[in-house]
């Protein structure tokens, strides 16, 4: 009978944990009420006999609930109308075995408390028949169950094992204590709304130097030696402005001239695409002479080399606000030897030099 009442019991809280919802830690308060069937210690020689409980609890952590709860049971004596009051209060610890995903858990049930007797007996021949004896004891409590938890409900399958000192008993006077077996179905009502999450504060990221770029010049603050450059100068890795020129090489032209020959041209668009990336770029557009002829003749071609790459930039749509020039420096400038004929020849060229 005993294992028909357990088995009815947790069977019956696992049915309805099918559509539970999941657990959380919930720390409402709640009221509590249950039956089930109080199961006699033989000893008293009593029936069993349906109990009723009432009660009041929270979680007060995710793994354990307190709760106090008033009980009552009225059993019978065997082979008479004698009447057996038990009714009593309990302070109990459970530990809620949770598992995250899960609504429907096993736990363990720790208590202690009181309980009254009040029992009639037989006194024949005592003319004052049947006595009375009316009595308080200390109780303790272990018992195992299984909880299904719901938004607003939960429900408790839960077999128990309760022990009363009792050692003043008329119909075992020799037992210094009785042991009930009590199996029974509790429901949980939960009091006012679940307290929402409280959202974390974003977290602010930490700025550093490593994260700024004042100037505007791609290199970051920890790293800028020149933190006043001017936004489209070329920078160096430190962040200071570097010497730039816009390689013509090959852009050289024939003896005694200044037109442009074929195989410039294709180099002269190679320094247009680079002007067309890079908008705020402001170069000087100089030309230079090798130290064949005088040098007032000299330096008149040099100009008109130097007007001569300047017409094509403007041919190819950039702006003249972008041009210093142009400027001949005639023979003053050399990059190579004016005595061999390959020294001339480099010497004879046309530059793009970054002003920003």
């Amino acid at each position: 009978m005993k294992k028909n009442l357990l088995c009815c019991a947790l069977l019956g809280a696992m049915a309805m944990a099918n559509t539970a919802m999941a657990q959380e830690f919930d720390d409402r308060w709640y009221v509590s009420g249950g039956l089930g069937m109080n199961l006699q210690d033989s000893d008293r020689d009593t029936k069993d006999v349906p109990y009723a409980t009432l009660g009041l609890g929270k979680f007060i952590s995710p793994k354990w609930s307190l709760d106090f709860e008033l009980n009552y049971q009225n059993p019978v004596i065997n082979g008479t109308d004698l009447w057996f009051s038990q009714y009593g209060a309990t302070v109990d610890a459970r530990y809620h075995m949770t598992r995250e995903g899960r609504n429907w858990w096993p736990y363990l049930r720790f208590g202690i408390g009181a309980q009254r007797v009040e029992e009639e007996f037989d006194a024949f021949p005592n003319p004052n028949s049947p006595g009375e004896r009316s009595d308080t004891f200390m109780t303790g409590t272990f018992g195992i169950g299984l909880q299904a938890d719901y938004d607003r409900y939960a429900v408790r399958g839960e077999l128990a094992m309760r022990h009363a000192t009792d050692d003043s008993s008329v119909v075992a006077p020799g037992k210094d204590g009785f042991t009930d077996v009590l199996a029974g179905v509790t429901l949980l009502v939960k009091l006012g709304e679940l307290a929402k999450p409280v959202e974390p504060e974003p977290e602010v990221p930490q700025v550093t130097c490593a994260d700024l770029d004042d100037d505007g010049d791609g290199v970051n603050n920890c790293d800028d030696r020149c933190p006043g450059s001017q936004a489209g100068q070329a920078i160096g890795p430190d962040g200071c402005p570097v010497p730039l020129t816009i390689d013509l090489k090959g852009v050289n032209f024939d003896f005694d001239k200044d037109t442009l020959r074929p195989d410039a041209i294709a180099i002269l668009d190679e320094a247009i695409a680079i002007l067309q990336k890079y908008p705020q770029l402001r170069v000087e557009v100089a030309g230079h002479t090798d130290s064949i002829g005088t040098e007032q003749y000299n330096q008149g071609l040099s100009e008109r080399r130097a007007k001569a790459v300047y017409d094509y930039l403007i041919n190819a749509g950039i702006s003249a606000g972008r041009l210093v020039g142009p400027n001949g420096y005639g023979e003053s400038r050399p990059i190579d030897t004016n005595d061999t004929r390959e020294g001339r020849a480099r010497n004879r060229r046309t530059e793009l030099n970054v002003q920003n």
